[in-house]
């Protein structure tokens, strides 16, 4: 998969989703512009666009995002898949956003990784029990949002005493963090709990780059309401061997 009319355009793969807007806005903070140096291709996780051959070569968990860029580290094409993968590329690719010394790197990395094992996956479980389930679990509901707010204390402790996520500087962590805060109030989220994460979100929103970021797509996306789209993100077609 890729385009066909610049071979130096990069590909990305993707939905208008907080993996999705976490490339989506670290290209246009790399310098990066739509239409210019990278392409969006809509990838419908509502109807099955990631379950297709040719998608799966370059995503074999079948997730969005996925990146194709055709000047990779040794001059050949390379395909990238995992948010948090396509992140650090582009940051190695670059060289921004990701310190240089290895302390200061560290200390972004594991708070990339907090992203990658928490707050995506926990948020995520938080928007299905509390939203999508088709019958409310209420184990599954507290659990998820308590989990959520326990999440949202970790991260307003952390900028009580740091300007950014991942230290004094602006960097992929945050990248990676701010597009799961966007749905707050679907989580359970009072911001009046959280004063420090409010004041970190309100500067990263105000970031140029990151509202190119998160308009990427953003017209395509529906509510999701029909049975046939519930099925193919929650239900068997999802799990069917391929």
């Amino acid at each position: 998969m890729a385009n066909p009319k610049n071979k130096n355009v990069i590909d990305v793969y993707s939905w208008p989703t907080p993996n999705g807007h976490k490339v989506h806005i670290m290209l246009e903070e790399c310098g990066y512009r739509l239409d210019r140096d990278w392409i969006a291709h809509p990838i419908d996780i509502g109807a099955g666009d990631q379950f297709a051959p040719k998608f799966l070569k370059i995503s074999p968990n079948n997730k969005i995002p996925a990146l194709v860029d055709p000047n990779g580290p040794d001059g050949k094409p390379i395909s990238i898949f995992e948010s948090g993968a396509i992140l650090l590329y582009l940051a190695s690719k670059t060289g921004k956003l990701l310190p240089k010394s290895d302390r200061a790197k560290f200390e972004v990395l594991q708070w990339l990784m907090f992203q990658m094992g928490g707050v995506g996956p926990m948020l995520g479980q938080a928007h299905h029990f509390r939203i999508y389930a088709p019958e409310k679990i209420d184990y599954a509901y507290n659990r998820y949002t308590n989990e959520a707010k326990r999440l949202y204390g970790v991260m307003d402790k952390r900028l009580q005493h740091s300007k950014f996520i991942g230290g004094n500087s602006y960097s992929i962590a945050d990248i990676a963090i701010f597009p799961w805060l966007r749905s707050w109030q679907n989580q359970g989220i009072d911001w009046a709990d959280y004063p420090h994460l409010k004041a970190w979100f309100d500067l990263i929103a105000a970031r140029p780059a990151v509202q190119r970021g998160v308009q990427v797509l953003a017209d395509l996306r529906k509510p999701l309401q029909d049975d046939k789209a519930k099925d193919v993100l929650f239900g068997a077609t999802q799990f069917a061997k391929r």
